[in-house]
Parts: C-alpha cells; sequence; structure tokens
C-alpha cells in the first residue's frame, strides 16, 4: 500500500495498493525487503512536494499508478527487513532513513558495513547521496527505540538547523547585528534558534510567526523577540539583517525587505510552510539571497572535516537540540496510512500545533 498525492494539487491525496505480494516477494540477487514500522510527518514534507519537479523529490519512489499524475512525497522513519537476497543484510535487521509513506520498500544495498548502507536502485543513483543512506540501527552503540519517535521526528529536520548555524557561523554572520527567523514555529527554525541561543558569538534572534503560535514559543526562551507577521515594522530597521525564511511566503520577504532597505544583508530561503502565498521573489534583495540546499552542504563539509568529525558534531547537536525540546514537544500517533490520509490536508494547510509531532505507525 502506498500513499500518494496529486502533482499539481498535493493536497489531493488516495491510497494505492500495490499488486506485488509482501509474502511472496520476487527479489532479485543483491536486492532485501523492508516494512515499514513508523514514520514522521511535518511540513518539511510538504516541502519535499512543494519542490517535487525542481528538486526531484518525486524521483525517489516513484508512484504506483500513473507516476505523471500522481507523487510520493518522502518520509523519514525506521523500517525492518522482511526478505533479503543479499548476503550482507540478514532478515530482521532495523533500519533508519529516506521512505515512502508505504507499508514496504525493495532496496539494493552497496557499501555495507556494520553500521549503514547505500542504497543503489537505478532510479536513485544520480539523487543526493544524503538521501540515499540508511543506518543500521542495531548495531549502535545503547540503541534504544525509545529514542525513535525523536529521531525520525526531529534528527532530519535539526541537520538541515545545524548546517544553517554551521553556514551562518562561516559566513560571520553575513555581516548582521540581528537575524530575522520567518515561520519562527517550524521544528527545522526551532533547532536553528537553539543554535543560535547557545551560540555566544550569535547576534540577536528575532522570531516571526502567526499571533496565535507566539505563547508557545515564548515558552522556550530561545528567541530573545517574538513577533507576528502583522507586526514586522517593529522590527528595528536601523540594524544590519540577515533573514532566514522557513515560510516561503513571497510578499512577507519583499514587505520585510522593503522596511529594512539596505540594513537587509542576506536572504537565505530555505522552507516552505507557506508555499499557497509563495511569490515570485523578484525585489531589489534578489541579488543578496540563496536558496539553501542542505545536502550540498552536507556534502562539502563530508569532504572537508571527513565522515567521522561531521556525524560526531552534528549527532552531539540533535542529541542536544532533542533534549531541549522534549518537555515542550508533544507526540500524536496516527494509525497507519489511513490515519496520514485523516491529517495530511491539516498539514498542508499549516493546521497542526508547532509543539505537536506527527508520527505514524503501520
Amino acid at each position: 500500500m502506498q500513499f500518494q498525492v496529486r502533482k499539481n494539487n498535493f493536497v489531493e491525496h488516495r491510497l494505492v495498493e500495490s499488486s506485488r505480494h509482501p509474502d511472496a516477494p520476487d527479489l532479485a540477487a543483491g536486492e532485501i525487503l523492508v516494512q515499514l514500522d513508523a514514520f514522521a510527518y511535518t511540513a518539511n514534507n510538504i516541502t519535499y512536494a512543494v519542490l517535487g519537479e525542481k528538486m526531484g523529490y518525486w524521483q525517489f519512489f516513484p508512484a504506483e499508478e500513473d507516476s505523471e499524475h500522481w507523487g510520493v512525497i518522502p518520509v523519514w522513519g525506521f523500517a525492518d527487513v522482511i526478505a533479503s537476497a543479499s548476503a550482507d543484510i540478514p532478515v530482521g535487521d532495523r533500519l533508519f532513513g529516506y521512505f515512502p509513506p508505504a507499508t514496504h520498500l525493495k532496496l539494493v544495498p552497496s557499501q555495507v558495513s556494520k553500521r549503514r548502507f547505500v542504497d543503489r536502485s537505478e532510479h536513485r543513483s544520480a539523487l543526493p547521496a544524503g538521501y540515499n543512506l540508511y543506518q543500521r540501527v542495531l548495531a549502535e552503540p545503547n540503541y534504544s527505540q525509545a529514542m525513535d519517535r525523536a529521531r525520525m521526528l526531529l534528527f532530519p529536520l535539526h541537520l538541515t538547523s545545524y548546517c544553517l548555524w554551521d553556514l551562518l557561523q562561516a559566513k560571520r554572520w553575513y555581516e548582521a547585528e540581528q537575524v530575522v527567523l520567518l515561520s519562527a514555529s517550524s521544528k527545522t527554525s526551532i533547532g536553528l534558534a537553539y543554535a543560535i541561543a547557545a551560540d555566544e558569538q550569535s547576534p540577536k534572534l528575532i522570531g516571526i510567526s502567526s499571533r496565535h503560535n507566539l505563547p508557545s514559543l515564548q515558552k522556550l526562551g530561545l528567541y530573545e523577540t517574538l513577533l507576528a507577521y502583522e507586526d514586522l515594522s517593529k522590527i528595528d530597521a536601523t540594524q544590519a539583517t540577515v533573514i532566514v525564511d522557513m515560510s516561503g511566503n513571497g510578499a512577507v520577504l519583499a514587505q520585510l525587505n522593503e522596511h529594512l532597505g539596505s540594513q537587509s544583508t542576506f536572504t537565505i530561503r530555505v522552507g516552505l510552510t507557506h508555499w499557497q502565498k509563495g511569490v515570485a521573489f523578484t525585489d531589489a534583495a534578489v541579488g543578496r539571497s540563496e536558496v539553501f540546499f542542505a545536502p550540498s552542504h552536507i556534502q562539502r563539509r563530508l569532504k572537508e572535516w571527513g565522515p567521522a568529525v561531521f556525524h560526531q558534531k552534528t549527532t552531539d547537536f540533535m542529541l542536544a537540540a532533542a533534549q531541549q525540546l522534549q518537555t515542550w514537544l508533544s507526540f500524536r500517533t496516527l494509525d497507519g496510512l489511513e490515519g496520514l490520509q485523516e491529517i495530511h490536508a491539516a498539514v498542508c494547510e499549516g493546521k497542526v500545533p508547532p509543539n505537536e509531532g506527527l508520527i505514524v505507525k503501520l
């Protein structure tokens, strides 16, 4: 079974049942069949859909039946190996990584080590390598399923948060005296806010969110100032400002850049939580902006630092950030793909409370 969305209107969705039966998998040499156990579902997944064509996200897991018009939004989660034609991966192995919202998936493990492997399925070969990497969690020291929910929900988002903080540091904060973070309630934003709050050399941080989210965000104690979108004019326009935009709302960006004028030093465009309101970013600040693509940053740091140092730095950060959010975040478990169907529209429309983490349990 596979959850699909219509590519040109991804609020519309359907469940499609495969003709293949998991009890009698037709595996070629080297293939494995996994059964998904659980995955997280956030606004980040909707960003994958918005950028499905432009960034190739539809290519990871082609839709069963009519893949021209229907797509599969990738998710992060856990799965167990239930059949194997690979000499390196046994039945019973447990994996963390990038999956479709589906009950089953075939993978072709390569570069297998004790702790991880890379899927070498032909249709994924040209896609970013970070998304094709699967962690064999049973080989991890002190692995505990008690951390699975936080890991699948926060780790992928906070990896982007860490990379953004690392970029801002490397760029000396674009000479800014303050950071304005749009869509401050997104979990990627909160991870970045944690990194900035813990950095003694960082500029002050201003979070912008919907007014009804402000009380919840205030409890985190990470933002020096919190404002609603209607109050952009209250931002001090005499201070040099770098904007980190998780919203993708072109109208808000244009308004903010007009207010800041020459004091807007740079805009990093990351997410699309307000994808319905997105418009072309064509104002005078376009030359002082860039779209941030985390896999490219990850690849660069892997080459510069080496895998061991990179994984240590990011793991330490993500564990600390997850610990910080434990008392603020509540998990909501959805019953299978049918449960996902019931909540999907609300996620698309940004109606899920920021401190609620959705976990689909199959």
